[in-house]
């Protein structure tokens, strides 16, 4: 495959807090956000990416030659802006292939590539949204997108992801002046004509294009990105059961608080992804975590069922499963069922005879994790997010 990234936008609503780099280039965590795009089209079989620039981009150009890529990288260079229909009609011109996908270079929307197929001469990639009003909403009928719709609050309802799917050859960019949108000005008389196609995926969406959803872009990033990381290592090994601690891999780790409510409990970016594919990958897949709040009075043992209800029936919704939860509530860190003991292990290998420790992987994100996976003769797989790892460092360098 090969990819167009349109990276010539001038980032006008950002300026406020990114002045001197095109928006593509903003740093989130100290990384350009163009680099978290760029690792994940590496995920899949793309061969060429085509960079659309314009403004300041010289930045991008020292950049991109300051690193070695899987791909090979071409530039369409706009001296002047010519919109997002001519930005790609520029791009289009530095592929060598019909077959093309098309991304904003402000949005990152965790879309299986592999999956997108090209069912009409566009096929956008539709992510399904609620209560929102920064972006218009798609009309779908399964297959085909029929109309678009104005920007206004919606409960409930698809927007285009900024992904599409592009068989050049049948499209006619000669019918478009110099500068055009490819949005207004070729989507919507395609769609009326019912060449535009859909593909609903429910993979993690953010769009930087305004302060506060950069500053979300902050932590939300680099935790999809650790949790991916460790996502690959699972799936890669030999196990067929599946050990989730839960706070820090499941849900955000809450420094020197309990998650006794489910407003307080916030899935990790990506996890529900990688849930839904571990359920086809894996056996079995047990929950095996601490909750000494309760054996603490800080939270009763019906505030954790609760809790616990309500994630198990969002994990089945995004198409993953957990087969059971296990978890010790005991202060005390000599009680066997507390983790790093093993005692919850014991018990999972009683009920379910098919699991075999030497099939097993533990996904973890502590001291704790890393012993307890010792101690029953598993694998271990940390969950690196930035602050998990200074927790393990720190907790590693008092163990020395």
């Amino acid at each position: 495959m090969e990819a167009i990234i349109l990276a010539g936008g001038l980032g006008t609503r950002l300026r406020s807090v990114v002045s001197e780099v095109p928006k593509c280039m903003a740093p989130v965590d100290g990384r350009p956000f163009l680099q978290y795009m760029l690792e994940w089209l590496q995920r899949f079989d793309i061969t060429h990416v085509i960079l659309s620039v314009g403004y300041l981009r010289e930045v991008i150009f020292n950049y991109i030659d300051s690193r070695n890529w899987p791909f090979e990288i071409s530039y369409a260079v706009e001296e002047e802006p010519l919109g997002t229909g001519g930005g790609i009609r520029l791009a289009l011109m530095k592929c060598h292939g019909d077959r093309v996908i098309v991304l904003n270079g402000d949005t990152f929307f965790q879309v299986d590539l592999d999956r997108l197929a090209f069912d009409a001469p566009v096929t956008l990639a539709l992510k399904p949204m609620r209560n929102f009003d920064r972006y218009g909403a798609v009309d779908w009928d399964g297959k085909l997108v029929t109309g678009f719709r104005e920007k206004a609050v919606c409960t409930e309802g698809l927007i285009n992801g900024g992904i599409y799917a592009i068989e050049r050859s049948q499209l006619d960019f000669a019918l478009f002046p110099k500068r055009f949108s490819f949005e207004k000005d070729m989507l919507e008389p395609l769609a009326a004509g019912h060449l535009v196609a859909g593909q609903v995926q429910d993979g993690y969406f953010i769009d930087i294009g305004i302060p506060e959803d950069y500053a979300r872009a902050q932590r939300e990033l680099p935790e999809i990105q650790a949790v991916l990381k460790a996502s690959d290592i699972v799936v890669t090994s030999d196990a067929d059961t599946l050990l989730l601690d839960r706070d820090g891999v499941i849900n955000r780790w809450l420094p020197g608080d309990y998650v006794d409510t489910w407003d307080k409990f916030i899935f990790l970016s990506g996890i529900l992804e990688c849930l839904r594919n571990w359920a086809g990958r894996f056996r079995h897949i047990f929950i095996v975590s601490n909750q000494r709040g309760v054996g603490k009075g800080r939270m009763t043992q019906e505030q954790l069922d609760a809790v616990h209800a309500r994630m198990l029936s969002e994990i089945s919704a995004a198409g993953g499963r957990i087969d059971g939860i296990y978890l010790c509530t005991a202060v005390s860190e000599e009680d066997p069922r507390r983790k790093p003991n093993q005692g919850m292990f014991d018990e999972i290998l009683a009920a379910y005879p098919d699991v075999k420790p030497e099939r097993t992987v533990m996904l973890g994100d502590s001291r704790y994790d890393r012993d307890f996976a010792a101690n029953c003769g598993v694998g271990f797989v940390l969950m690196e997010t930035a602050e998990i790892t200074l927790r393990y460092q720190e907790a590693a360098s008092s163990d020395s």
